[in-house]
């Protein structure tokens, strides 16, 4: 596995490229992870695939070309996004692509359906939030109060750990959830890049309409994946968006929301070898 950088006016991309096949993916990668993530897959799927794992925004690498607050909470805006990836794939001669994405990547990956519907071959994702990021997120991000608000707890010593301790109390995260998030905002550092990742994507928000009438249109192979124990984004969250998909399968998964591992490549490549 190699990585590389593409260098662009609105973020310089840091990312991974590995699998030999023919068929492009885009790979986007959960909250907190990098461009790797993925990288389980290609022992079983990269003699049919290449991939590109990003570094997304405030992760790892990869760095806007504009950092200042300002820029953040103005946020990227969906054909801005869109551009920056179709501008990478005409960079690298690639004409069509799929795309893979888990969990906050979803936002990347259904962005990418509204937007270049034409561009895609399959859409696969696991632990989709964008399909229900919940209500403390949407407030956070979307919501100038809560906005606000995640701002102050961000810049703050204590702010976002008693936060985090309240939603474990009133048990919108798990155990296991709350002591994966406080390894997050442990830091100055760690805590802005949460504050900059909510603040930044918040005009990805879902056109839930336009997103699945572009995968009927283009009639794009869909995967929606879930784990059976994932407390965050459970199954139920697809229930009113799948059924009418015309194209999509859905699998439920033993695994808890950390599912990017051995057993959902193998899965994975079931799926893929299926149809």
């Amino acid at each position: 596995m190699i990585d590389y950088y593409f260098d662009h006016p609105l973020a310089k991309i840091h990312y991974y490229r590995f699998g030999v096949g023919d068929k492009p993916m885009l790979c986007f990668h959960g909250y907190g992870m990098h461009g790797k993530q993925f990288k389980v897959l290609e022992e079983q799927l990269g003699h049919k695939y290449t991939f590109y794992g990003f570094d997304l925004f405030f992760h790892k690498e990869t760095v806007l070309k504009h950092p200042n607050l300002e820029f953040i909470k103005k946020g990227i805006s969906k054909k801005e996004l869109s551009d920056l990836f179709l501008d990478f794939c005409n960079n690298h001669q690639i004409t069509t692509f799929s795309v893979l994405s888990y969990s906050m990547g979803s936002h990347y990956a259904a962005t990418l359906v509204e937007e270049v519907p034409e561009r895609i071959n399959e859409f696969i994702t696991a632990a989709p939030s964008t399909l229900q990021p919940g209500w403390l997120v949407t407030f956070l991000s979307t919501k100038k109060v809560g906005n606000k608000l995640l701002e102050r707890l961000a810049l703050s010593d204590k702010g976002m750990l008693n936060l985090l301790k309240l939603i474990k109390k009133v048990k919108i995260v798990d155990d296991k959830t709350f002591h994966i998030l406080h390894k997050e905002i442990e830091t100055y550092e760690l805590r802005f890049a949460f504050y900059a990742s909510t603040t930044f994507l918040k005009q990805l928000e879902l056109n839930s309409s336009k997103f699945i009438t572009n995968l009927n249109t283009h009639q794009i192979k869909s995967f929606f994946i879930f784990g059976a124990r994932d407390k965050n984004y459970p199954e139920k969250i697809g229930y009113k968006f799948i059924p009418k998909i015309k194209n999509a399968t859905q699998l439920v998964l033993d695994e808890n929301h950390e599912m990017i591992n051995v057993n959902f490549s193998s899965q994975l490549t079931k799926l893929l070898n299926d149809y």
